[in-house]
């Protein structure tokens, strides 16, 4: 047969409310994840791909809202020269009966729901062996039916699944371990996996795709599917990463300590190009230690830079402040303000308090000596 190539995605999570951020970016983000469906379809047109599958958690929860659901539907029916292959994760299982009823109701001939573990013929001489999950926590690796599966001779096998080769951390199903060995022993071409919202090459055969729109600082960049290209029967298959995200997500390390060049150490981490930063999340995790003045040139960097931002967080817990004496004279050299400074000085070195007390003393002491310039 020709090559057979198809775009492999999931964990769309549409309908995520990003409910720890604030409103004008939670919209923005919320938007981001119903416009990758479009952004899928163009990168299949690209890659001269017919064919989307969505290996799992397509929806966020098993009760989405009817807008979500709905122009879901609509967005992949409107897009008639792509066939879309669904099946559900862990967290839109085939338990949330009303919400694929009424999905299946909404869309065109072009999307196609998988509910149950048997192959389906995706197009002459490839046959998709999907594994769509009945419940959050299926209690058994679901895709152990596809090693004695039957298909036509000389056809092109690609498995489906949503799940984990490991523990993937928290309220992660244990029992549902699906053998990363999977492809070898079914005779799988293909195995597109679904769950882990990282890009993960497990073997030659076996892929995370990774979600389409980023949702968290545990992955950086922007949001991928992968272009898959495969030769025939037994060939290794051609795997692409392309990105279709709209929001860059990083989290960079800087570590810092007296005497360094503090605007140039956040320049470094911050984006050169100004315009783009409207479409980046940013969260700088910082340590080691500075003097105080060093310290507010540290915030003066950040607040200045924040506004260019879709987000620009600090995580600073592991960054400590030296204080000597001439730091206190430039908060005040005598009064009440100085002795509340030499007061909080005490404590920020943990004279007489717990850990805990030692940090708030120290942003104390920080934000005085800020309020001080500021006034």
């Amino acid at each position: 047969m020709t090559e057979f190539r198809l775009i492999h995605t999931s964990d769309l999570h549409l309908g995520k409310g990003f409910g720890t951020l604030p409103d004008s970016l939670r919209g923005r983000l919320i938007e981001a994840r119903h416009e990758v469906i479009g952004r899928l379809a163009d990168a299949a047109r690209t890659h001269r791909a017919a064919h989307v599958l969505v290996a799992g958690d397509m929806f966020d929860t098993i009760g989405p809202s009817s807008e979500v659901r709905r122009q879901a539907a609509t967005a992949m029916s409107a897009a008639q020269d792509i066939q879309w292959w669904i099946i559900p994760g862990n967290h839109d299982s085939l338990r949330a009966e009303e919400l694929w009823r009424a999905f299946d109701q909404e869309t065109g001939e072009n999307v196609h729901l998988l509910r149950d573990p048997s192959p389906v013929e995706m197009a002459q001489g490839v046959q998709l062996l999907p594994a769509p999950l009945p419940r959050q926590f299926p209690g058994s690796d679901l895709t152990g039916w596809m090693v004695g599966a039957e298909t036509p001779p000389d056809a092109l096998r690609i498995g489906l699944a949503h799940g984990g080769v490991v523990s993937f951390g928290e309220n992660f199903d244990g029992s549902a371990v699906i053998a990363p060995d999977r492809a070898e022993t079914a005779g799988l071409d293909y195995l597109a996996m679904g769950d882990w919202h990282g890009q993960l090459r497990v073997t030659d055969r076996t892929w995370y795709c990774g979600t389409p729109e980023r949702d968290r600082f545990k992955h950086d960049g922007r949001g991928v599917c992968l272009a898959v290209t495969l030769n025939g029967p037994g060939a290794v298959p051609d795997v692409t990463p392309l990105d279709v995200g709209r929001f860059e997500w990083r989290a960079p390390d800087l570590r810092l300590s007296p005497g360094m060049d503090i605007a140039a150490e956040c320049a470094r981490i911050l984006t050169a190009d100004r315009a783009a930063r409207r479409d980046i999340l940013l969260q700088v995790r910082v340590s080691g230690f500075l003097r105080m003045a060093e310290r507010g040139q540290l915030d003066e960097e950040i607040a200045k830079a924040r506004p260019d931002y879709a987000h620009l967080g600090l995580r600073d817990g592991d960054l400590s402040t030296e204080y000597e004496t001439e730091d206190l004279d430039l908060i005040a050299t005598g009064g009440a303000l100085r002795a509340a400074a030499e007061e909080l000085h005490l404590e920020a070195q943990g004279q007489g308090g717990s850990s805990d007390d030692m940090r708030v003393a120290q942003a104390a002491l920080n934000r005085l000596w800020s309020l001080v310039r500021e006034g």
